[in-house]
């Protein structure tokens, strides 16, 4: 009788995510790194053998007994399965590639094995790409940024970039370190949100049975229980052509990326942040979209879920996921570049200090120990008051290597929730800003008409400060 495999329990929180998939829209984080080099697949299965599986999660798959999780270690692990090549009969250029990766963010990763997966493409642009794909629930962003920089390198031949490896004390970040420039998380905050998870829960199926009761609950003065009833008291945010029940079909595109120190000397001068300057470009591009549809924007305001780092960075190579979420508004109602950038460096300053990420990821631990169906029924809620998911994440400023071949270009897309239909995704890597979006195909067809408008936002907004002194004068 053959033995019964190894088994340990996945966390409530990457529980609920693992249960979070729906055929229009599976919980896989999917990412595109380009190189001008043509790598061998030899290297890149001896890269991820070597550095990648170090990790020994990723040699494990989720499994679900009597309503619960578990992590069990493949026995039939075999690297083939998931390093595998994509020999394209024809050169590939942008366009191709971006069908490629549309077709794979919504084809589901094999359950029976590790749920993940590097497939390597020749012949794109001369060079090569290789798409990563990994399911949500082996770990958020911020980690895998943490491992995908563990297997570069820092020329074509060595040294390793940055190492893995796990530290045996609490250390201070290094302020050299790329994921040092993300948000310090609270402390103790994930023992706070798991400690509110439960109370989140019951008091949410109250409360949204009766909203009265959370009107009372917002006069009490307590920070945390107002933050409660402020989410239960959310109303969906505007109608437009982005909500609805999304198609099973994504599409996805990049813009041409954009110098990073223009964008950090723009915000110097607005007094706001790179993530400000960032995000009302998006919102630019989002309501230039809509208003070349024919649609009307004037008062319109869509929101983002943003998510917000809670894991303290010396902890990232642990995996898992350890963020919360806040509801960011988007002002794409307003014209001007100027005015939409101070609204949202308004809206950014309000949700600091706000208690929403460490309600969120109290959620996320409290559905991942209740049935799938109330879990279900709770993200759908959540869903309908945002229409869009949006991250930043602050990629290394330096070029790096990966299999001998150097990183051009690094994109990724974050996967949407419940019923939401649009992903919006910055990074910055080696002085660029790179902005990616992938969304529903009966909502956005041409997500290309989004991404492009992203750059003549940014320029738009640079000749606005330009001229600003003469306009007063």
């Amino acid at each position: 009788m053959a033995a019964t495999p190894r088994r340990e329990k996945v966390s409530a929180v990457d529980t609920a995510w693992l249960r979070m998939d729906r055929p229009h829209n599976l919980m896989v984080i999917t990412g595109v790194l380009m190189f001008r080099e043509r790598l061998a697949l030899a290297r890149l299965k001896r890269l991820v053998d070597e550095r990648f599986l170090v990790f020994r999660r990723f040699r494990q798959r989720p499994v679900e007994i009597a309503g619960l999780s578990f992590w069990e270690n493949d026995r039939g692990f075999d690297l083939d399965r998931h390093v595998v090549h994509l020999k394209l009969r024809t050169p590939a250029g942008r366009h191709e590639l971006q069908a490629l990766v549309s077709e794979l963010a919504t084809t589901s990763l094999d359950a029976a094995h590790p749920r993940w997966q590097f497939q390597l493409v020749d012949r794109y642009e001369g060079g090569s790409a290789v798409i990563l794909r990994i399911h949500h629930c082996y770990a958020d962003g911020i980690a895998l940024v943490r491992v995908m920089l563990s297997m570069t390198d820092a020329s074509a031949h060595g040294p390793p970039a940055m190492p893995f490896e796990a530290p045996k004390r609490k250390a201070a970040p290094d302020p050299g370190d790329p994921l040092a420039q993300l948000m310090e998380p609270l402390s103790g905050v994930l023992d706070t949100a798991k400690r509110i998870g439960a109370t989140l829960v019951e008091k949410g199926v109250e409360l949204w049975t009766d909203p009265s009761k959370a009107v009372a609950l917002a006069s009490q003065g307590s920070a945390l229980t107002s933050e409660i009833a402020t989410l239960t008291l959310m109303q969906q945010d505007s109608p437009t052509r982005f909500k609805g029940k999304p198609d099973a079909a994504k599409r996805v595109a990049w813009a041409d990326p954009i110098p990073l120190d223009e964008v950090k000397t723009i915000g110097r001068a607005l007094g706001a942040s790179v993530n400000d300057v960032l995000l009302s470009c998006v919102a630019g591009a989002i309501a230039r979209y809509l208003r070349d549809k024919g649609d009307d924007t004037d008062g319109v305001v869509i929101r983002a879920l943003v998510p917000v780092n809670l894991r303290p960075i010396e902890k990232a190579y642990k995996l898992g996921n350890q963020f919360g979420l806040v509801f960011l508004e988007l002002p794409i109602g307003i014209r001007d570049p100027l005015a939409r950038l101070f609204a949202v460096h308004a809206a950014m300053t309000q949700l600091k200090g706000s208690y929403q990420p460490v309600l969120t990821l109290g959620l996320m631990a409290a559905l991942g120990r209740l049935p799938a169906a109330v879990e279900s029924a709770a993200i759908d809620l959540l869903s309908t008051k945002a229409s869009a998911v949006a991250t930043n994440v602050p990629g290394p400023q330096q070029p790096l290597y990966l299999a001998g071949g150097r990183i051009g270009r690094l994109i990724f897309w974050v996967p949407q929730s419940g019923d939401i239909g649009l992903g919006l995704s910055i990074l910055t890597y080696a002085g660029q800003v790179q902005f990616g979006l992938i969304a529903d195909a009966a909502r956005i067809p041409d997500p290309d008409s989004v991404t492009a408008r992203f750059r003549e936002e940014f320029e738009k907004l640079v000749l606005t400060v330009l001229l600003g002194p003469w306009l007063q004068r």
